[in-house]
């Protein structure tokens, strides 16, 4: 009989190692282009009506600052209002994530004007542009996002050629104006991100008309992925929960349509729950 072989089988060969190599990102130059017409000063509401019963309704209620008389009534936020606070909070996060991001200011009324010009990350001259926004006093006719192409475009080329990226981020307010322009296909080489903010629809409006005509106009001159995020809800929060959606980068995002960011708390509470449930975890009620 034969000796048995004392040499171990070969063991099989490890599977290769799968690694992304690090990639630097070009930093961002960001031009804000902000409606200024009369539905910009439109009321918003502070927190969602709690319906009765709820633990929202026997949560505290803020008081007047001191020295307010008892009947004192705080002053209605204003989209404007929301808007100035939501750029500036998008302004500070962006330069904590990384101080190279730069920012530009224009408004839209029946076309674009520069706020300011020149791209800057001097928090001081992003405050005084953004304090500065204001709306009007009358309704405008039409909404021409033409000149706004145009600048975007100019400036899109300068930000390659310094190996950075222009971003145009609009807000835009008017719930029956559709917006146009007169731009033609040219080489996309800026990324255009919208947040709508707009009444419900009844019969004297149509938002519904509004917002398709604003995804057009994005789908158009877009070069990487673009979001437009909308509500009519009227709420601040939202408003400032989109903000923060828009601080990620175009060449960090999933599309769209996989968005599925800022999740909702109680949402994900319960789903915990009912995994520990599964596992078997006894889940006490008490704190």
């Amino acid at each position: 009989m034969a000796a048995a072989d004392p040499t171990p089988p070969a063991a099989a060969p490890a599977p290769p190692r799968y690694s992304l190599p690090p990639v630097r990102i070009p930093a961002e130059d960001i031009l804000f282009c902000v409606d200024v017409d009369l539905e910009a000063s439109a009321e918003m509401k502070s927190a969602s009506a709690p319906s009765s019963g709820s633990a929202s309704s026997a949560s505290p209620q803020p008081q007047p600052p001191a020295g307010a008389g008892a009947g004192a009534v705080r002053p209605p936020v204003r989209r404007m209002d929301a808007v100035r606070q939501a750029l500036l909070l998008f302004v500070h996060s962006k330069l904590t994530m990384w101080p190279d991001h730069r920012f530009a200011f224009a408004s839209l009324g029946e076309t674009v004007s520069m706020v300011k010009k020149d791209f800057s990350s001097d928090v001081g001259s992003a405050r005084e542009a953004i304090h500065s926004l204001s709306a009007s006093e009358s309704r405008y006719a039409m909404a021409d996002l033409t000149q706004l192409f145009k600048i975007a475009y100019q400036e899109g080329k300068r930000a390659e050629s310094q190996g950075r990226l222009l971003r145009v981020v609009l807000v835009y307010c008017r719930s029956s104006t559709k917006p146009h322009h007169q731009w033609p296909v040219k080489p996309k080489n800026f990324t255009l991100d919208i947040i709508y903010l707009h009444d419900k629809p009844t019969a004297d409006n149509c938002p519904q008309k509004v917002y398709d005509a604003l995804v057009d106009a994005l789908e158009h001159v877009s070069q990487y992925e673009g979001y437009i995020l909308e509500t009519g809800q009227g709420l601040a929060r939202v408003f400032f929960r989109q903000m923060c959606i828009l601080l990620s980068h175009p060449l960090q995002r999933c599309i769209q349509d996989d968005l599925d960011i800022p999740k909702q708390v109680a949402k994900k509470t319960l789903a915990i729950e009912v995994a520990q449930n599964e596992d078997g975890t006894p889940v006490s009620s008490q704190q």
